[in-house]
């Protein structure tokens, strides 16, 4: 078995939505990013990649890579988890929060857990996705950003 964590943040700048779990939702303004600015995804697959001693997101999609420039975000997730199987390991649960003061999250939860489950290869209830504030307290509080924690447990394919 092994354990991953992984975090993420993303500044508030123009646009009309925000990308969290692969869902477009509407907002009064966008994440500012080299990709679309997943931060739940990019939160999860900087677990992933920890959970197998694999460094990080930004090691292996660089933001200087014109390549990953306005990429969806699913796309790298799955080619972590592509990554994550090759190396003999597969996904147990993973367990991740969204932390903003806005936009609200509840009804986008269940389509982002459907994303996920689907990118990860795993069933929905292996998957959970909360959302919380924090009580209009520090850069999220504020409304400068969105930040995500993710964390997974993995087992190795020939323990399964």
């Amino acid at each position: 078995m092994r354990i991953g964590h992984g975090f993420d943040v993303h500044r508030f700048g123009p646009g009309s939505a925000v990308v969290l779990g692969g869902v477009s939702i509407p907002h009064t303004r966008g994440l500012v990013a080299h990709s679309d600015g997943d931060v739940l995804i990019h939160a999860l697959c900087d677990a992933l990649l920890g959970a197998v001693g694999a460094g990080d997101i930004g090691r292996h999609f660089p933001d200087s890579d014109p390549a990953f420039a306005a990429i969806d975000s699913r796309i790298l997730l799955r080619r972590v988890v592509e990554q994550v199987f090759a190396l003999g390991w597969q996904l147990v649960n993973a367990d991740t929060t969204l932390v903003a003061e806005a936009p609200r999250m509840a009804a986008h939860i269940p389509a982002m857990q459907a994303n996920l489950a689907a990118d990860l290869r795993v069933a929905v209830g292996q998957v959970n996705v909360k959302a919380t504030t924090t009580e209009k307290l520090g850069f999220t509080g504020r409304g400068e950003g969105i930040a995500a924690h993710a964390v997974v447990l993995l087992q190795g394919i020939a323990d399964a």
